[in-house]
């Protein structure tokens, strides 16, 4: 009998204390100033692999805009003063060109980041001379391409030849363009000359002594005619 009645008051206890509690939370949940954890909705953690990406597409071509010119500088820095020790543009000079003809320049970005492209500028004499480095002439036929370069982890992939031939197509929309005109060293003329590009002969233009090559492409002529232009 002892234990029965032992055993029941303990039930009571525990039932009046579970009925205790129960009141209590009622309080707390009914406070203004405090809210307890357990009326929270738990936050969702989702795992950054399996999010999707809205913002930046995986590849896009588009005209290089001022902002862009850091990005431009450092890639063609690295490119061509550890073969020459020269840059085709200085800093001040992409600046300058981005800022005048942004329509005659295309860059290649892949998730944001920019991983080759194309300067030119306006020109409106028959060859290439040393004025040409450094000036735009605006409303002509003739683009001078200054420079085209592929950031160092992009290289050997094929991204040069995709960009000039994108380069040359888009040069087909713009209007009043008939043909485009560049100077290169000995070793790219057949690089050149793949795209569509016919040799001029020796370049007046030097600089450090380096000797170039002029060459030309005309707008209107047949090379890879066969793909669409997407104009």
């Amino acid at each position: 009998m002892r234990s029965e009645r032992r055993t029941r008051r303990e039930l009571e206890r525990h039932h009046g204390w579970k009925r205790k509690r129960g009141n209590m939370a009622q309080q707390v949940s009914g406070s203004p100033f405090i809210k307890p954890f357990f009326l929270k909705t738990p936050v969702r953690v989702v795992n950054p692999l399996r999010q999707r990406r809205h913002t930046l597409p995986a590849s896009e071509f588009r005209n290089l805009t001022p902002q862009d010119a850091i990005s431009v500088f450092e890639i063609e820095r690295e490119a061509f003063v550890s073969v020459s020790g020269e840059c085709p543009l200085i800093l001040d000079e992409v600046l300058n060109f981005l800022g005048q003809c942004p329509e005659l320049s295309l860059g290649w970005f892949e998730e944001g980041q920019l991983v080759a492209f194309i300067i030119g500028s306006g020109w409106d004499k028959e060859r290439l001379s040393q004025e040409a480095m450094t000036q735009h002439v605006p409303d002509t036929p003739t683009v001078h391409m200054h420079v085209l370069s592929v950031h160092r982890h992009c290289r050997q992939q094929g991204k040069g030849s995709i960009l000039l031939w994108r380069y040359l197509q888009y040069l087909r929309c713009v209007p009043g363009l008939r043909r485009a005109l560049l100077i290169c060293e000995d070793f790219l003329v057949p690089f050149y000359l793949k795209a569509g590009f016919k040799e001029k002969g020796p370049s007046a233009i030097s600089v450090s002594n380096m000797q170039f090559q002029e060459m030309e492409y005309l707008v209107g002529g047949q090379a890879y005619a066969r793909r669409n232009s997407g104009c």
